[in-house]
């Protein structure tokens, strides 16, 4: 039976982090995916939440996808995150949640900002104009938390993780994040003897965190982080776009031909992260090294392939 009085409630629990907090499996646990509540649905995300009465929520729900996705869906992933968002805080203050993780991306920051990426300059200017509707639509997370603490004296809090990565990725092709989007086509590539054709010119930088890193930090920011201004979870190791998919095509056993598409875009050129304030309150984490993680997640891949979410 449930412990009634300490409710873990997970949003967006079929997802890649909600799959691997299910992994780490803490005590008394409620998972709900898209297809058990659509929380766009005020009433009926109103009506779950009084029937589970959770203590404490991961929020993970979300519509997302890589450049591909935010460029072509911009209005749509801007309307359809405000409705999510909103009605998640609003339903956890109505039961009296006493701890609220919200998750946002690095991709929300202002393109034209001083680096590394602080969480004190999230809203110093407009996102990159490839993903802006998404990022001004996760961006009012921050403010939503920010004001349900100073109204209601909610202890909600946000993270901010950099590329998350692994298990239960969503690999999509062209609305995909870039790694999980290269493991299948450098797999298509191999499968059917072609070339591997590259987005960009490879020379971007980026920062990759395996996702059961991130269900280990979201678990402890439960339990130990309290500040109103949110915390990024980033290990603070840049990799270019070139290198990530020498390790992918590695860990594949990909010996053909890689193509760099000029013609595509590249995305913003680089986003280190200030991993300080995380350092500060949790000095001890250890991250997984990429090479490690980019292994578990090509073996996951071939082993779950076709039945991938793509």
């Amino acid at each position: 039976m449930t412990n009634q009085n300490n409710i873990l409630l997970v949003t967006g629990a079929d997802g890649m982090v909600g799959s691997a907090i299910r992994r780490l499996d803490p005590p008394n646990t409620v998972y709900l995916g898209h297809k058990d509540l659509d929380l766009a649905d005020f009433e009926k995300c109103k009506k779950v939440f009084g029937e589970i009465k959770p203590t404490r929520v991961i929020h993970l729900a979300a519509v997302v996808g890589g450049i591909g996705g935010n460029t072509i869906h911009s209005g749509e992933f801007f309307r359809q995150n405000v409705m999510i968002n909103v009605n998640t805080l609003e339903a956890a203050r109505l039961v009296g949640v006493k701890k609220l993780l919200s998750f946002m991306s690095t991709c929300i920051f202002p393109a034209q900002c001083d680096y590394p990426l602080n969480e004190k300059d999230l809203h110093k200017g407009p996102p990159h104009p490839s993903n802006f509707g998404y990022a001004y639509a996760k961006r009012m997370l921050e403010v939503q938390s920010s004001a349900y603490r100073k109204e209601w004296g909610c202890d909600f809090i946000v993270g901010i993780p950099t590329n998350i990565y692994g298990p239960n990725d969503y690999f999509n092709i062209e609305d995909g994040h870039v790694m999980p989007s290269l493991i299948h086509k450098i797999y298509l590539a191999k499968k059917n003897g072609t070339d591997f054709s590259v987005w960009g010119s490879g020379q971007p930088l980026r920062e990759f965190v395996y996702v059961d890193d991130i269900a280990k930090l979201a678990l402890w920011a439960l339990n130990n982080y309290t500040e109103d201004s949110p915390i990024i979870f980033t290990s603070g190791n840049e990799i270019s776009i070139k290198d990530l998919v020498g390790l992918v095509a590695k860990a594949m056993n990909f010996t053909g031909n890689i193509v760099y598409d000029s013609t595509k875009p590249d995305g913003q050129f680089r986003k280190p992260s200030d991993g300080s304030k995380l350092k500060k309150y949790y000095p001890d984490f250890v991250f997984t090294p990429i090479e490690d993680g980019i292994q578990k997640t090509v073996d996951w891949f071939l082993a779950n392939y076709p039945n991938v979410r793509k």
